[in-house]
């Protein structure tokens, strides 16, 4: 790719980091580092009402989480800044004089309800929504007396007639757009605030941006953004509009599809490395059978040439296997270290656990590791290591009333009250080994009752995981209790 490639991803910090807004910075950012080039991230941040610092802080978190690192922008800084719109109103207040220098915008005194008569006009007649150019040609008496009224304007751009806009669309191909559908739109509130599309175009245009990745519902947006860059003289980046993100019954995704926030399934324990790994398939094939991609390989592979015009769709169901994969295949220091924090919310660890509770940490993330998807999981998983179990299940206790169970529970009790009171994975492996040979029995009919007698169920934890971190006695209370519910 010829000539330095410069993306940007500008939240508007009126809530969390959305999934939405997190698979359009990783795509930015695939493409900045693929080709080079800088990443920039600035907030737009003019919706004076619902903006807050603490949305732009979690925005600024969930990006740092993900792994995601700028070159220029918030918080980092850089030639292009400030990187917030609310300091940058001197800035788009230059050119919007200029457009009303040369004709390109004017002052507009229509009042709400003017407005909204109009658009009723409109409904009634089966005309097109827009703004009819009212104050198109107001002289500046027009404009005193109006101001005199007490009226604050807006401005608006002049939108040429019989004009066709073609957006090339690095996703979509060409786009075109008439017109005479578009209206004169504001460009700046009575307040002085930019709109977005004004303020977009003289912050892309002085930070030197050359494409605009982001979703595709800001393609109807494009057209105007263009008028705005030709009447100022200005080169016109390209675009590249992402399809939506739908849930599994093709709607557009929300709530009732699973969590919509980064910081939702960072709370829950999902991995960064498995989010963004699933973000990435979000829209973009690596053009190979490959589904699990670090962020490097991402990195390596990102082109624009692989992006879907098809809406993407949110499968819960493949990030819980791909998050189950990254567990799994994770260190098992790092696991004990991000299930820690759930054992204690639980209350099965205290705040501020020893080495020995440490080691009990270590030794259940080893014993769960492979049945879980995410790390929120752990707790319920957890349970049998410090909940005594029941044994109400029909299953569980025709398996406890074989003629065997007796002789199995008495043997691992001997074997338990000859060694120390905390078993290490090693020596219970062994012991366990070794116990269906010494009482010539099948492997099943040892292993199937002691599961049973240790968790209520017929599936859990392996037992070489669970006698160490239940402790021998615990173990043996637990036989004795299993065999009082038998009836042996």
């Amino acid at each position: 790719m010829s000539g330095e490639v410069k993306v940007r991803f500008a939240p508007s910090p009126t809530g969390p980091l959305h999934i939405g807004g997190a698979r359009s910075a990783l795509f930015n950012w695939l493409f900045a580092r693929r080709y080079g080039g800088k990443f920039v991230v600035r907030i737009e941040d003019t919706d004076l009402e619902r903006s807050s610092r603490e949305s732009e802080e979690n925005i600024v978190s969930s990006l740092r989480w993900l792994g995601l690192d700028w070159d220029e922008g918030i918080d980092v800084g850089g030639p292009g800044g400030p990187y917030r719109q609310t300091e940058r109103l001197d800035l788009y207040k230059r050119y919007a004089e200029q457009l009303l220098a040369n004709g390109m915008a004017y002052r507009c005194y229509c009042s709400e309800d003017e407005l909204a008569a109009q658009r009723e006009s409109q409904l009634a007649a089966g005309d097109m929504v827009r703004y009819t150019g009212k104050c198109r040609d107001l002289t500046p008496e027009d404009c005193a007396r109006l101001e005199g009224e007490g009226r604050k304007p807006v401005i608006r751009f002049r939108v040429p007639a019989d004009k066709l806009i073609t957006v090339r669309d690095k996703v979509r191909g060409d786009v075109n757009f008439d017109c005479a559908g578009i209206g004169d739109f504001i460009i700046v509130k009575s307040d002085g605030i930019p709109t977005y599309n004004f303020a977009v175009v003289v912050d892309d245009h002085f930070m030197g941006i050359t494409h605009v990745m982001r979703a595709e519902e800001h393609l109807s947006n494009t057209p105007l953004q263009v008028l705005l860059y030709e009447a100022l003289g200005w080169p016109v980046p390209a675009f590249a509009h992402v399809s939506l993100i739908l849930g599994k019954d093709r709607s557009k995704m929300s709530k009732r599809h699973g969590a919509t926030s980064i910081e939702q399934y960072r709370e829950l324990g999902y991995l960064p490395e498995a989010l963004v790994n699933f973000l990435a398939l979000l829209g973009w094939s690596p053009g190979t059978e490959d589904e699990v991609l670090t962020l490097e390989q991402l990195q390596e592979q990102f082109s624009l040439e692989r992006v879907s015009k098809s809406p993407a769709v949110f499968d819960l169901e493949k990030l819980n296997w791909l998050n189950g994969y990254y567990i799994r295949h994770s260190s098992l220091e790092r696991i004990t270290e991000l299930a820690v924090p759930f054992l204690q919310k639980a209350g099965y660890l205290p705040e501020n656990p020893d080495k020995t509770m440490w080691e009990k940490a270590r030794l259940i993330a080893a014993a769960i590791r492979e049945r879980i998807e995410y790390m929120d999981q752990v707790t319920e998983q957890a349970r049998v290591f410090f909940v005594d179990p029941g044994y109400e299940d029909p299953q569980a206790r025709d398996i406890l009333a074989q003629e065997q169970v007796p002789e199995v529970f008495r043997a691992l009790q001997d074997k338990l009250a000859a060694l120390p009171a905390v078993l290490d994975e090693e020596t219970a492996r062994g012991l366990l080994k070794k116990l269906p040979k010494e009482l010539g029995l099948g492997g099943k009919k040892v292993y199937q009752p002691l599961r049973v007698a240790l968790t209520g169920k017929t599936s859990g934890p392996e037992l070489h995981h669970l006698l160490p971190v239940l402790g021998s006695q615990r173990v043996i209370t637990r036989l004795q209790n299993a065999l009082a519910a038998a009836g042996a």
